[in-house]
C-alpha cells in the first residue's frame, strides 16, 4: 500500500465528533490490510473481501473477532467517554489555569 499523509496537523479527519490526538503523544497509524485483503482504518468500513460483504449461513462469526480488526488510532471505540478521557489526560495543559491565553488581565491593576 502506498503511504499517504495521513493527518493535518496532528489530527485525523475521520469519525464526526471523534476526538484529536493532537498534544497527546499518540502518533496517528496508517490504514493496514488484514487477512482476506481488508483494509482497516481507512474510514471507508466496507470491502469486497470482506467477510461482511459475503455473509451467509456458513460463515462463522468469529472470522470477524480479535484486536487485528481494530485500528489502533482510527476506530469508532475511541469516541466513548472513557477513551475520551484517556486522550485528555495525556495532553499537556496550556499554561497557568491563572492565565487567561489572550487578555491581561493584571494590566494597569497595581
Amino acid at each position: 500500500m502506498k503511504e499517504k499523509k495521513l493527518d493535518i496537523d496532528g489530527t485525523l479527519p475521520h469519525q464526526i465528533h471523534a476526538p484529536s490526538f493532537k498534544g497527546t503523544g499518540i502518533e496517528i497509524e496508517p490504514p493496514f490490510e488484514k487477512s482476506y485483503g481488508v483494509i482497516i482504518g481507512d474510514s471507508k468500513y466496507a470491502s469486497p473481501n470482506s467477510p461482511l460483504e459475503k455473509w451467509s449461513d456458513n460463515t462463522d462469526p468469529a472470522i470477524m473477532s480479535g484486536d487485528e480488526w481494530v485500528h489502533p488510532t482510527n476506530d469508532i471505540g475511541w469516541n466513548t467517554s472513557e477513551n475520551r478521557e484517556l486522550l485528555e489526560s495525556k495532553k499537556k495543559p496550556h499554561g497557568s489555569p491563572f492565565i487567561h491565553p489572550t487578555f491581561d488581565v493584571g494590566n494597569g491593576k497595581d
